[in-house]
């Protein structure tokens, strides 16, 4: 485990320095601790074909050590045991547990989608988010799944399919089209947007923050904008959608949302999740949102629920 010191001189300068104009120094010391190591793994129960109770007695046969996540009745923190231990089970080949970071499970948790609702996943793959909503939703109604990345599509139709997923249609198409395939088509969407990932920095491994820039940031940004209008244009009226990224910066965050709540007739809505690793949106017009802090438990997140008008 590396000191905060030890984080600062590993991860981007600039990086830093940002974290330093938008939160307090003791806040940004916070974040900084939640990126000097590894977190704990982190699932929950596919509902489509298992329970917790059962999963908890199997769990505690194997001595497994686990710990209840308060806000979500169906996550397990994992204490004593690595995701390719996890990945070696039966539970895990049988589709009956999903791995997956606790604050990816947050989204899908906010836009609350009901049996029987039609649903987008803009941007699914690789399907942690599409295949937990199929479960908050008993498998009734109908989830499109879209993906652009061929490989990243095909992966997420095995988690679909290994998932037991049935309403799911997987769809590999620009998400910047679907608008006008499907205008005014959904009850709810979720867009979880390609990001820069700075929620998901690990200072011991490189590869989780080599490629970030604010050259990066800037394209990032624009294929958000794009695909923000192509999810308005998809949802019904009076419907919702939950905007999400894995990043920490204004940007990517609340200056795309106020630049919708401009565009777009659109409105904030509260969140009613209780985290505990959590800020409001840091702009006037944003502070419905919320913006998960990275921890040993979490990844930096950023979550926002809206609704279209009449």
């Amino acid at each position: 485990m590396l000191s905060v010191l030890e984080v600062k001189r590993k991860l981007p300068q600039v990086f830093i320095e940002n974290l330093y104009e938008l939160f307090s120094p003791l806040t940004v010391d916070k974040i900084l601790a939640g990126m000097a190591g590894e977190r704990y793994t982190t699932l929950r129960v596919n509902t489509l074909k298992y329970d917790i109770q059962s999963l908890m007695r199997d769990f505690k046969e194997k001595n497994i050590k686990f710990e209840r996540v308060p806000w979500y009745q169906d996550a397990l923190i994992i204490k004593n045991v690595t995701e390719k231990e996890i990945q070696k089970l039966d539970l895990f080949e049988k589709g009956y547990i999903y791995l997956q970071s606790l604050s990816s499970m947050v989204p899908p948790l906010v836009l609350s989608p009901k049996s029987g609702e039609r649903v987008l996943d803009l941007t699914a793959a690789p399907g942690s988010k599409t295949t937990q909503m199929a479960a908050i939703m008993q498998n009734k109604g109908e989830i499109l799944a879209n993906e652009l990345d061929k490989i990243r599509c095909e992966r997420l139709q095995y988690n679909v399919t290994a998932q037991g997923a049935s309403i799911v249609t997987v769809n590999n198409d620009y998400g910047e089209r679907i608008g006008a395939k499907y205008p005014e088509t959904f009850d709810k969407v979720l867009l979880d947007t390609p990001c820069s990932g700075e929620g998901r920095f690990i200072a011991s491994d490189a590869k989780t923050y080599r490629n970030w820039s604010e050259k990066k940031v800037a394209e990032l940004v624009k294929i958000q904008r794009k695909l923000l209008r192509n999810s308005y244009e998809a949802l019904k009226p009076n419907g919702i959608m939950v905007y999400s990224t894995c990043t920490l910066n204004l940007a990517e965050n609340e200056q795309i949302l106020e630049w919708a709540l401009e565009q777009f007739d659109l409105k904030l809505l509260d969140i009613s999740i209780e985290l505990r690793e959590v800020e409001k949106g840091q702009t006037l017009n944003t502070q419905k949102a919320i913006k998960i802090l990275p921890s040993k438990n979490m990844e930096g997140f950023f979550v926002a629920k809206l609704q279209k008008g009449k």
